[in-house]
């Protein structure tokens, strides 16, 4: 098992912050067989769309980036969602992938997968040992769901899945709408708008005791 320059890669979610990333820096290393489809092309939900691509394209490597992602506000209003559709984008891509011969996943989940009241420095271990926050819970469910999945369908199929937990990734082509991003980008935003404003002050949610 080796990742060629003519390896056929199949980056799900390359759209998207991490996913573009990805692919930026496969294409510039001489990576040259990259499958990308956007959500028009291919609804990732859609359990037989995705077994007929990958009965199609016969991927090798796959890379999970593809999410139902957003802020605090987003994943608070709308949790069914955000369990739903991280449920089914990451078990049809984990199943199509095992059941049509990938030779390795990558699935990126998240650091809120981790306790609310986990100590710091968070150690891997602490997974499960404690209430999740609960803003954003499902969407926490749903990423630790994708995790377990992984290590079950290596444990009984021997399938190369890995799980990757990045923590508040931010940079080119992020979400910058106040009402679904992320805090850094958010912050960022807030701070570009009270500048070019000329204001005398920006607000920050919270009481400025949480620590990252």
């Amino acid at each position: 098992m080796t990742l060629e320059s003519t390896s056929r890669i199949f980056v799900a979610g390359h759209r998207g912050l991490v996913g573009s990333a990805i692919s930026r820096k496969l294409t510039a290393t001489g990576y040259v067989n990259l499958l990308e489809r956007d959500r028009a092309a291919l609804d990732l939900c859609d359990r037989g769309a995705v077994d007929r691509f990958f009965e199609a394209e016969r991927p090798e490597f796959v890379f999970i980036a593809a999410a139902k992602v957003g802020g605090i506000h987003a994943n608070d209003t709308q949790p069914a969602a955000f369990l739903y559709e991280n449920l089914m984008i990451q078990s049809n891509i984990i199943d199509s992938a095992y059941r049509h011969g990938v030779e390795k996943l990558l699935f990126l989940g998240s650091s809120c997968i981790y306790p609310k009241f986990a100590d710091q420095p968070i150690k891997e271990e602490y997974l499960l040992t404690g209430e999740l926050e609960p803003t954003n819970e499902c969407y926490a469910i749903a990423k630790i769901a994708g995790l377990k999945m992984c290590a079950a369908y290596r444990r009984q199929y021997g399938f190369n899945a890995v799980s990757l937990m990045p923590t508040n990734i931010y940079g080119p082509h992020d979400n910058f709408d106040l009402e679904t991003s992320h805090v850094i980008p958010a912050l960022i935003r807030k701070a570009h708008e009270a500048k070019i404003n000329r204001a005398d002050s920006m607000e920050v949610w919270g009481t400025g005791s949480p620590r990252r």
